[in-house]
């Protein structure tokens, strides 16, 4: 993804966020399991954090997550969607703002902790956001955050294509793209993090049929808002012949069907003179020769390989 990229429409992004703010609850499974994920490693660092944000907050699943870890002291919750602010103030009672992740209102090296549940897959420069993260963290300050990876949906996604294919001659795209794991360390390098470490890992969910897992997909704001998508809405026929698809290619042994969502957890640190540091070349202090019990061969001696023998 290149800084000038515009992949999403961010007001259709809004416009949904704030449609499901009411009824979230209903349909945050994801986001909770998530969010006790991120939570959990947060207990894994050895100090607290006294100030902190939540970017992207939804409904506040995240602060609930990390209340139990005492880890935090202030947190501030933001989410672009202004319904999704006023409700998760409400539930948690917390500080909120509407903040979008690409325009990010934060003084420069002000806060302690940044996290980021399930929300950063919708934004568009995803290396300018992840700068803006940067230099608003302390040195030393961490940033935690899950993100969808590119094997999330891919069950809908083929079955969508399959049977628009099929059905209509030619194929839209039905589900929005995704990081892919692969690329994220290196996201979080250019934008200027120490210490990254990116992994990723797989929640399956079971439906009944493929509508009832579109209907959950909806009331998390989480269906297709790629600026390329087709505006026309699915025909009848399609949506038929994929259930049909999808139930052959991708039932479990009770005739359910498997969606996958692969959560990829981004984990780096505003750089600090205090964090451990690669050492130069050529400062080893001990041979990689001595510990494999063989000879060292220095750069630009021939190896000596025994000479070939025939065999009679």
């Amino acid at each position: 993804m290149t800084d000038s990229m515009q992949v999403f429409d961010r007001g259709l992004v809004r416009v949904r966020r704030d449609r499901a703010a009411q009824t979230l609850a209903e349909a945050d499974f994801l986001l909770r399991e998530s969010a006790e994920r991120l939570a959990d490693r947060l207990l894994d660092v050895v100090r607290t954090f006294p100030l902190a944000l939540d970017l992207g907050c939804h409904t506040g699943q995240m602060a609930t997550a990390i209340q139990a870890t005492n880890k935090v002291g202030t947190l501030f919750q933001a989410d672009v969607s202004p319904a999704m602010t006023r409700t998760a103030r409400s539930i948690r009672a917390l500080p909120s703002l509407c903040a979008d992740e690409e325009f990010l209102p934060v003084k420069e090296g002000s806060l302690d902790l940044v996290l980021s549940n399930l929300s950063l897959h919708w934004v568009n420069d995803l290396p300018g956001a992840l700068a803006q993260i940067r230099r608003s963290l302390k040195p030393d300050g961490l940033f935690l955050a899950a993100t969808f990876g590119g094997e999330t949906l891919k069950e809908l996604r083929a079955s969508l294509m399959e049977a628009e294919a099929e059905t209509a001659g030619g194929a839209a795209p039905r589900v929005s793209p995704f990081v892919d794991v692969r690329e994220a360390g290196n996201l979080l390098s250019r934008a200027g993090f120490a210490l990254p470490v990116v992994d990723g890992e797989t929640i399956e969910v079971t439906y009944e049929n493929i509508f009832k897992l579109m209907a959950d997909l909806r009331a998390m704001a989480e269906t297709n808002a790629v600026l390329e998508r087709s505006k026309k809405p699915v025909r009848r026929a399609t949506l038929m012949r994929a259930a049909e698809l999808y139930r052959e290619k991708f039932a479990d042994h009770r005739g359910r069907i498997v969606a996958s969502f692969q959560i990829v957890t981004l984990t780096a640190w505003a750089p600090h003179a205090s964090q451990q540091q690669p050492l130069r070349p050529g400062s080893a202090k001990a041979k990689l020769a001595d510990a494999l019990s063989t000879d060292e061969i220095l750069l630009g001696d021939k190896t000596p390989f025994p000479k070939e023998t025939k065999s009679s």
